[in-house]
């Protein structure tokens, strides 16, 4: 049996304000960055991501701010997916488990955001902040297709390392895209 290198997995993070321009902000900045890993705008994943993002950043910036604090954005391209997570700093009870979030009433005005992120997330957690205070919400969202575009991205092929948990080692980290300009995140 012949070993393979491991696949680099690609990370980007950003810290926003905990406002409504930090959430649309990190919903411009998502999109930005699967294109620059070669997932087109406009297709499955693409769309599933940008959905997660905006509902997971209202959520930061509604439930999770914190006077003072930033909200993180982190983005990865692990082994078959793309992985989010959206961290904020906030105390208190967590959010509902997966296979926990109960359905809003028909005409309630808020509860939907998590209901969205359970039906696009392929996987999905909430977590623990380290270092504490606050919490983390990780999702997957599968990318049909993964290896050929971790190979147009590396220019080679190979598996990649699995760490505690089942969620790949990150072995390298991509430089972060420049940012969209101001006038962008406020559409």
């Amino acid at each position: 049996m012949t070993t393979q290198p491991p696949v680099t997995v690609r990370t980007f993070a950003q810290r926003l304000s905990p406002t409504p321009r930090g959430a649309r902000l990190a919903r411009h900045l998502a999109l930005h960055q699967l294109h620059a890993w070669g997932i087109p705008h406009g297709s499955d994943p693409s769309d599933a991501v940008a959905a997660v993002v905006a509902e997971l950043a209202a959520n930061a910036v509604t439930h999770g701010r914190v006077p003072g604090r930033d909200f993180e954005l982190r983005l990865s391209l692990v082994t078959g997916s793309v992985r989010i997570e959206v961290t904020d700093t906030r105390t208190g009870p967590l959010p509902p488990a997966p296979g926990a979030v109960e359905q809003p009433d028909l005409l309630d005005e808020n509860g939907r955001g998590l209901v969205l992120v359970e039906a696009l997330a392929d996987r999905w957690e909430v977590v623990e902040r380290v270092p504490p205070p606050g919490k983390t919400v990780r999702v997957e969202i599968d990318v049909p297709r993964w290896l050929a575009l971790v190979r147009r991205l590396e220019g080679t092929s190979g598996s990649a390392q699995v760490g505690a948990g089942g969620w790949p080692v990150c072995t390298d980290t991509a430089p972060a895209p420049p940012k969209p300009t101001a006038a962008a995140a406020g559409s």
